[in-house]
């Protein structure tokens, strides 16, 4: 039971950090400063709202005071989940593309409107607009390296944490395995044992070696002759495949021997009932000339006869 109590210590020294508080396996934990954050947020403008609603109550209005910071629903904030963290990703990434752009018409309509109304009037010349202009250009091309480096960045990020994922998967499948290995390896043991007395009975009551000696192999040897084995069994796997591949032509081949061979048949028996019809024929041939020999023998004798009588002739 040694064996046993390794793969039971490996497996109680790998759950010790998941069973340490602070020290869980979660790739979510990096949502919660930011939740707790917007949770704070919340119960800070939940606690307005309550206030603002005992006065709106208090004095008699019936307004009914609701804020919230976005509209992406709260119910992620409880249980948040990878695809809640990239809804809420998107929608804030549209979020903060309007405020920019409203954040930029409104300072542009500002600027103009001080540079219209202002005392003395703004006045440009051409030469600082395009000094501001190149300006312009080298900003917004930090700027576009900067974004470029940013995407890079956070391209790397999603992947790592993809990959990050994919290896915690594995590590809890393999976690579940382990768990359950010692419970096996105990069960293998007990069965191994079992089969170890059965053959020691069986070598007692029988009084001889087993007469397969391949059965009291070591496990080195073991393996060698199942991978012989093997080598053989794929040896005969192709030679029926080789075989298998010849079966429609020796299919056919025999087909036309067969109708060679019918046809030969045929002619056998043609030839032999025009044999036994020619035999017939002979025979029948034969009988008739005989019988044709006999009756003109007759009719010589009675002719000689009658000779005799009429001439008185004597034997």
């Amino acid at each position: 039971m040694r064996r046993a109590n390794q793969p039971a210590k490996a497996y109680r020294a790998l759950e010790e950090p998941q069973s340490t508080p602070g020290h869980e396996y979660t790739i979510l934990k990096i949502s919660e400063p930011i939740y707790s954050a917007v949770s704070s947020s919340h119960e800070k403008d939940n606690n307005n709202n309550r206030n603002n609603n005992d006065k709106n109550k208090n004095n008699g209005t019936a307004e009914n005071a609701a804020s919230r910071t976005s509209d992406v629903s709260t119910a992620s904030l409880d249980a948040p989940t990878p695809a809640s963290l990239e809804a809420d990703l998107a929608h804030y990434k549209e979020l903060f593309a309007k405020l920019r752009f409203s954040y930029v018409e409104q300072v542009t309509k500002e600027k103009f409107i001080r540079a219209i109304i202002g005392d003395p009037p703004l006045i440009v010349s051409p030469q600082e607009n395009a000094e501001l202009e190149a300006s312009n250009a080298a900003a917004k091309a930090a700027l576009k390296a900067l974004k470029a480096e940013v995407a890079a960045m956070v391209a790397d990020l999603e992947s790592r944490g993809r990959d990050l994922a994919r290896r915690y998967e594995e590590v809890r499948a393999g976690a579940a395995l382990a768990a359950e290995l010692p419970g096996k390896i105990a069960a293998l043991e007990e069965k191994v044992a079992a089969l170890r007395a059965a053959q020691q009975l069986q070598l007692r009551l029988g009084g001889a070696e087993d007469a397969r000696p391949e059965m009291n192999l070591p496990l080195g040897k073991t393996l060698a002759l199942v991978e012989e084995r093997r080598r053989e069994l794929a040896r005969v796997e192709r030679q029926l495949e080789v075989l298998g591949g010849q079966v429609p032509r020796k299919r056919k081949e025999v087909e036309r021997l067969r109708a060679e061979v019918a046809a030969l048949e045929n002619r056998k028996a043609n030839s032999a009932a025009a044999a036994r019809e020619a035999k017939r024929r002979r025979e029948n041939a034969q009988g008739g000339v005989e019988d044709e020999l006999e009756a003109r023998g007759r009719w010589y004798r009675a002719s000689g006869m009658a000779l005799r009588q009429i001439l008185d002739l004597q034997e």
